[in-house]
C-alpha cells in the first residue's frame, strides 16, 4: 500500500509540474549559461557498482559537452559514504521520503540523467523505480533534458508499469541490452541500445591490491579466487508505515529493516533459501580447493553483502579475508577484484568491473542482468541460478572450467570489453545529439572524432585491450 501511495504521490507531482509549465512557470537554459545537469541514482550507500557507473557517465558526459560548459550535480544518500567520488560535481542529499524533494529540486536544473542500472523493475524496490520515473517525468514535464542512461528494464508491478509508460515516453532512454528494449517497447517507450557505463573505470594500480592481499594472508603466489555472494532472497524492499511504527514502538522487524520506513522481504522461507544458497556456494569452493589450491577472497560489493561474505568465509573455515564496501572505496575494491585470477559472483558489477582485468568469471544470478551479460559474452554455460537445487555440484563443475578453459574465457571477455567500449561511445553520440535537439544553441564540439573521443580518457590497460581485441 505504501509503495502505491508513493507512486500516486509522484504521479500527482508530475501532473502538477505539467500544468505549471503550461501556465508559464519555470525557466529554460539560455545561451551563455552552463548546462546544469542532475544525475539521479542510488549513490551514497557504498554500492560499488552504482558508484562506479555514475562516476564514469559523469566523466563521459563532461568530456563530450566540455567541462567548462556544464555544471554537474549528483544525488547522494550519505555524503560520508560518497566523499571523494564524482570529481568536482556538487553532491545533493536525497532524503528517504523523496517526492517533495524531487518536485523542488529538479526545476533547478536544465536536465536530469537517471543513473540507476536497475532503472525500471520491481525486483529490488518499487520505491527506487518510482524515484527514477519521477525524476525523468518531472524533467520531461517541464521540457528539460530527460535521459535514462544505461538503463535495465524488467518486470514491473502493473501500477508502476503504467506510470513508466505514461511519464517516460518523452525521455531519451538508452538501455544496456536488447532484452530491456523489448520490455520498454511493450510499454510504448522508444529506446536506443547502449550498455553499462562501468567499462572505462580505472581503479588503483595492481601494486595496491597486492599490498592489501598480502597483508590479508595471501602468499603472493597462490591463484586468487574472488567470491561475491549476496542475499538474493530478501528482495524486494518495500515501504511500510505500519512496520515502521511497530519497529519504533516495540523494536519489531529489526532484522528485516533496511532504513526509514523501508523493509526487506523476510520470513522462514527467505532464511532457508538464503542458507541453502550460501552453503552450496561455500561447499563447492571447498571441494574445488581440494584439487586446485586457491586463495579465496570474499568481496562485499555493497555494504548489504557483508553478512553473506562473512557467512561464506566462516564455512570455508577461516583464513579467507572479507573486503567490505564500507571499509574500501571503489578504487580499492575494483583493484582487488582485477588482481584475482578467477571469480564467482552474484553481483553484476563484480563481474563487469573485473572484466577489463581479464579475470575468468562465472555468475550465480537472481535476475536477468548477469544472464544477459553471459549471453553477450557467448558463455551461458558459466551461469547458474541462485535457487538451483544442484547449485553445489554445478558450481564445482564451473570452477573447474574456469581453470581448464581460462584462455578462451579470457579471450571472450576481452572482446566483450572492447565491444562495450564502442557501444558506450555510441551512447555518448546519442546524448550529444539529444542535447542539440533540446537546446539547439548549446555549443558542441566541431570536427571529426573517433569513437574513443566519446569516452572518458582510456587507461593504458584499456588501450591495450582495444588494440588486441578490437578487430
Amino acid at each position: 500500500m505504501m509503495d502505491q501511495m508513493l507512486e500516486a504521490w509522484v504521479s500527482g507531482l508530475i501532473e502538477t509540474a505539467k500544468l505549471r509549465w503550461m501556465m508559464g512557470a519555470g525557466s529554460s537554459w539560455q545561451p551563455g549559461e552552463k548546462l546544469k545537469l542532475l544525475f539521479a541514482g542510488y549513490n551514497g550507500t557504498r554500492n560499488t557498482g552504482a558508484d562506479v557507473r555514475v562516476e564514469e557517465m559523469m566523466r563521459q558526459i563532461s568530456r563530450i559537452l566540455g567541462p567548462e560548459r556544464v555544471e554537474l550535480s549528483v544525488l547522494s544518500q550519505n555524503f560520508q559514504l560518497s566523499r571523494g567520488y564524482f570529481g568536482d560535481a556538487r553532491q545533493v542529499l536525497l532524503p528517504d521520503i523523496f517526492p517533495p524533494f524531487l518536485s523542488r529540486e529538479i526545476p533547478r536544473y536544465d536536465g536530469v540523467v537517471a543513473c540507476e542500472g536497475s532503472m525500471f523493475k520491481s525486483k529490488f524496490a518499487n520505491a527506487l523505480t518510482t524515484m527514477m520515473i519521477g525524476s525523468l517525468g518531472l524533467a520531461a514535464a517541464q521540457n528539460r533534458l530527460s535521459v535514462g542512461y544505461g538503463a535495465e528494464a524488467g518486470h514491473m508491478d502493473p501500477l508502476l508499469a503504467r506510470m513508466c509508460s505514461r511519464y517516460c515516453r518523452d525521455s531519451l532512454v538508452i538501455t544496456r541490452n536488447e532484452e530491456s528494449r523489448d520490455v520498454l517497447r511493450e510499454l510504448g517507450i522508444a529506446s536506443e541500445l547502449g550498455t553499462d557505463t562501468a567499462w572505462t573505470f580505472e581503479p588503483h594500480p595492481p601494486a595496491y591490491a597486492e599490498k592489501v592481499l598480502r597483508s590479508s594472508g595471501w602468499d603472493g603466489k597462490m591463484p586468487l579466487l574472488a567470491l561475491c555472494p549476496i542475499n538474493p532472497f530478501w528482495w524486494p524492499v518495500r515501504a511500510s508505515l505500519a512496520k515502521g511504527v511497530a519497529r519504533t514502538l516495540t523494536g519489531a522487524f529489526k532484522k528485516s529493516h533496511y532504513r526509514s520506513i523501508y523493509f526487506h522481504n523476510a520470513g522462514p522461507s527467505v532464511d532457508a533459501a538464503y542458507h541453502r544458497y550460501l552453503t552450496a556456494f561455500a561447499r563447492a569452493v571447498e571441494m574445488f580447493r581440494k584439487d586446485y589450491p586457491v586463495f579465496p577472497v570474499l568481496v562485499s560489493m555493497e555494504r548489504l553483502d557483508a553478512d553473506a561474505c562473512h557467512r561464506v568465509a566462516a564455512i570455508l573455515g577461516g583464513g579467507a579475508p572479507v573486503f567490505r564496501a564500507d571499509a574500501y572505496d571503489m578504487y580499492q575494491m575494483v583493484s582487488v577484484l582485477r588482481r584475482c585470477d578467477m571469480m564467482v559472483s552474484s553481483r553484476f558489477h563484480g563481474i563487469v568491473t573485473s572484466m577489463p582485468g581479464l579475470v575468468a568469471s562465472a555468475g550465480i544470478t537472481m535476475d536477468e542482468r548477469i544472464r544477459n551479460l553471459m549471453r553477450e559474452r557467448g558463455q551461458p554455460e558459466l551461469l547458474l541460478e541462485v535457487d538451483d537445487p544442484d547449485l553445489e555440484e554445478k558450481l564445482g563443475h564451473i570452477l573447474r572450467r574456469l581453470v581448464r578453459e581460462r584462455e578462451s574465457i579470457q579471450a571472450a571477455i576481452g572482446k566483450t570489453v572492447v565491444t562495450n567500449l564502442k557501444t558506450m561511445a555510441r551512447m555518448g553520440i546519442y546524448f550529444e545529439e539529444h542535447v542539440q535537439r533540446r537546446y539547439p544553441e548549446f555549443p558542441v564540439r566541431n570536427g571529426i572524432y573517433g569513437w574513443e573521443d566519446y569516452l572518458p580518457p582510456l587507461s593504458p590497460n584499456l588501450q591495450r585491450l582495444a588494440e588486441k581485441f578490437g578487430a
